[in-house]
């Protein structure tokens, strides 16, 4: 039973679905940003990024598996994670490069992808010597981008359509300890599931936390 939970939070989790989580929480905070006034409307941009950074590198390392070049889709091997880490970063590469001179995808976001691939080139080096934990690196990378949004951006709440007529007002603090407590169940799934030890979940989150805040010094 316990295996399960931690196999599904992994799955929800998946680091592949950390820019989509963070699209969304930007649309969230302010769908202004995108030149829209609802998380709706940018539709078909949240499909982009889904399929751009999720579907697509989820679908090769699935046809590796069946063409025999990965024992498994969990990539238990460190070594079996540098073919998808490679696919994974052409397809972030490609986003960062149309998103980085597109004018209407807002800067607080293009930092965001840019956060996540310098994070993606480090953990694909330190692959090389030790199984770092991608799902941390992901969160990591979402904590700092939640971070950022309250302090740089000043972004302190946002509603969500609640019942009929309602509108629910949600806190970014809140929004924040809610990814707090994520990590703390999501690294300790990994933990459960023996898929990584301490030392690769620390360093992941370091990792995806720091480059964040490199991308931000970048761009801004």
């Amino acid at each position: 039973m316990l295996k399960t939970i931690a196999q599904g939070l992994s799955l929800f989790f998946h680091p592949l679905l950390m820019l989509t989580y963070m699209l969304l929480l930007l649309l969230l905070a302010n769908p202004y940003l995108f030149g829209v006034n609802s998380i709706g409307k940018q539709t078909p941009l949240i499909l982009l990024v889904f399929l751009s950074t999720f579907i697509i590198p989820a679908f090769a390392v699935v046809m590796m598996k069946f063409l025999g070049l990965v024992k498994s889709i969990h990539l238990h091997d460190r070594t079996e994670r540098i073919g998808p880490y490679i696919i994974t970063a052409i397809f972030y590469l490609w986003i960062l490069v149309n998103f980085w001179h597109d004018s209407r995808i807002p800067i607080a976001y293009t930092s965001c992808v840019l956060g996540a691939t310098i994070a993606l080139f480090l953990a694909f080096f330190i692959n090389n010597f030790s199984k770092i934990s991608a799902h941390a690196v992901g969160l990591g990378g979402l904590l700092a981008m939640i971070v950022i949004t309250m302090t740089l951006f000043s972004y302190n709440s946002f509603t969500i359509p609640f019942g009929q007529n309602a509108l629910l007002e949600v806190r970014m603090s809140t929004v924040f300890l809610i990814a707090i407590l994520t990590t703390g169940l999501v690294s300790s799934a990994r933990l459960v599931l023996e898929a990584h030890d301490l030392q690769d979940i620390y360093g992941g989150l370091i990792i995806g936390f720091m480059s964040q805040f490199v991308a931000l010094r970048i761009l801004f």
